[in-house]
């Protein structure tokens, strides 16, 4: 057996072992996404789906997401 066949039985192994809760906190410290809200503003959401904040402009959400250390993603 090589070590990628290794590598991949010990992740699924991991993910075989994660709970609801694991998934719905995947990325939450890594990501915010950016959504454009039909007033004209920047809807600013966690990863879990929970709105964050709402901006006056984009670049204002991806500076706020960055000050952050977040990636910014965008939903359209």
């Amino acid at each position: 057996m090589d070590n990628n066949s290794i590598t991949e039985e010990k992740t699924l192994e991991l993910l075989k072992e994660l709970t609801i809760q694991d998934f719905l906190n995947v990325g939450l410290d890594q990501v915010a996404y950016i959504k454009c809200a039909e007033d004209e503003s920047f809807s600013v959401y966690a990863a879990d789906g929970s709105q964050i904040s709402v901006m006056d402009s984009y670049d204002t959400a991806v500076a706020a997401i960055r000050v952050n250390d977040l990636f910014p993603v965008t939903l359209h």
